[in-house]
């Protein structure tokens, strides 16, 4: 149940999933794998070699979920390092001409807007949304439920949760919307409220900043990954 444009190109290391739609002059190389209910648009490149001089011809991967969109001239190359992946996972939309280079790792529900560019080793969690035109600096990671608007250059880390937007980019409150949008309480959000106020909204430096959440706020799931992705990262917070 796989239905297959005039001009595509299909490598014989690719796998396709059923009910799957690839248009037109796309090509899909490499040891790719696309799972079920994909719709993937004219001219769209998926699984080709990595754009990275360290790349020597190892055999890596794409990994690519089930019932994602991806749009015109979109392209994600695989991975560097034998048997390193580039995964992208399920109900995503890569607009057109957006670009997820060599290992990067996309979660679900994902939205790349026209024309963001993923640089290597860039991790995104679920439910980001980028807005068009902004560039990922290699080795960005960007927590769960984030928002960056369009022409954001993101040179750190975005931690999850937030909204971001200018250049250099800069914090614009809890992401509300997105968030409300998903079933959030408003309890719960209230409380990555004042989480946000300790971190961005006083003049504490980030140490202080997270022992401050820690001690005084209530460790729901939320406030847990916000201090876990905070402590983990290794670019610094954008701020």
């Amino acid at each position: 149940n796989v239905e297959v444009g005039p001009y595509s190109v299909i490598g014989s290391n690719v796998r396709v999933g059923d009910g799957s739609t690839i248009g037109s002059c796309v090509r899909l190389d490499g040891h790719t794998t696309i799972g079920k209910g994909n719709i993937i648009y004219h001219g769209a490149s998926i699984g080709t070699p990595p754009q990275d001089l360290k790349f020597r011809g190892e055999t890596t991967f794409v990994q690519i979920g089930d019932s994602n969109t991806i749009r015109e001239f979109a392209t994600v190359n695989a991975a560097v390092g034998e048997g390193e992946a580039t995964k992208v996972g399920s109900n995503c939309l890569l607009m057109a001409y957006s670009h997820v280079a060599h290992n990067c790792l996309i979660g679900s529900n994902v939205i790349l807007s026209n024309a963001v560019n993923l640089a290597g080793h860039v991790n995104v969690g679920d439910w980001v949304i980028l807005g068009g035109m902004t560039p990922v600096h290699q080795f960005v990671c960007i927590g769960a439920h984030a928002y960056i608007g369009g022409g954001s250059r993101i040179a750190q880390d975005i931690p999850p949760f937030f909204k971001f937007a200018g250049n250099p980019p800069k914090e614009n409150g809890l992401n509300s919307v997105g968030l409300a949008r998903r079933g959030f309480t408003i309890e719960q959000m209230n409380l990555l409220k004042k989480a946000y106020k300790l971190i961005y909204r006083s003049d504490l430096n980030v140490t202080q900043a997270l022992e401050r959440i820690t001690n005084e706020l209530e460790q729901t799931p939320e406030i847990t990954t916000l201090v876990d992705f905070i402590r983990n990262s290794v670019r610094g917070l954008t701020k």
